[in-house]
């Protein structure tokens, strides 16, 4: 439905965070979890090259990505099987961790695990230090027990808030059983890490 160079012409002008190389990442992983969940491959390749399309778009100026970028998927797409549209648009609109409609397709559980699989492990510590960067955030800070991240306090979340806030309880999350299993190691080298950084921050390593 859409080609790789179609789609990269799309994320031109990306953050470093959700450019293309993460689709591109997110693409590998989908496709490995289509194989094994039995996912339609067309369905998934399209709405994982289409996911985080309207970030950062001007036409499309909201905080829901997801609707956004399931909006822009369905105008993308006209011409193609209504059905197969449909297919992709719930995939993108199901796919955010925070307020999204639950996916209830097998190709809508394969893009949202395969892209909470790319915020976990080494490339989701990298990708938080690389967000905290561009929105000048501190590198570490104290995360209260009763924080809870709001757009006043905003300027006090650093990547160890977003860990506390979102990344450690993505593996509990997970919708299929491919994904749960290939985010065990991610998650120990996460947790590891960011005690680790806890540790030395302090002076005790």
């Amino acid at each position: 439905m859409i080609t790789i160079e179609e789609a990269r012409r799309l994320y031109d002008g990306a953050d470093a965070i959700h450019d293309f190389d993460h689709v591109l990442r997110v693409l590998a992983l989908a496709e490995r979890l289509a194989h094994e969940e039995g996912a339609d491959l067309e369905i998934v390749r399209t709405a994982t090259l289409l996911h985080d399309v309207a970030r950062g778009r001007v036409d499309y100026p909201t905080t829901d990505h997801a609707q956004a970028g399931a909006e822009f998927a369905r105008r993308f797409l006209v011409g193609h099987p209504p059905e197969k549209v449909e297919a992709v648009v719930h995939a993108i609109a199901a796919h955010r961790f925070r307020s999204a409609p639950a996916p209830q397709t097998p190709e809508a559980r394969v893009l949202h695990d395969a892209d909470k699989l790319d915020a976990i492990g080494a490339i989701g510590v990298a990708r938080a230090f690389a967000f905290g960067g561009h929105k000048g955030q501190r590198l570490w800070a104290e995360v209260p027990r009763d924080y809870q991240e709001t757009p006043e306090n905003s300027r006090e979340h650093t990547p160890v808030h977003e860990y506390h806030f979102k990344l450690v309880k993505i593996k509990e999350r997970l919708l299929t059983e491919s994904a749960r299993r290939l985010a065990e190691e991610r998650h120990s080298y996460m947790v590891d890490f960011y005690a680790r950084l806890n540790r030395e921050v302090r002076g005790l390593s």
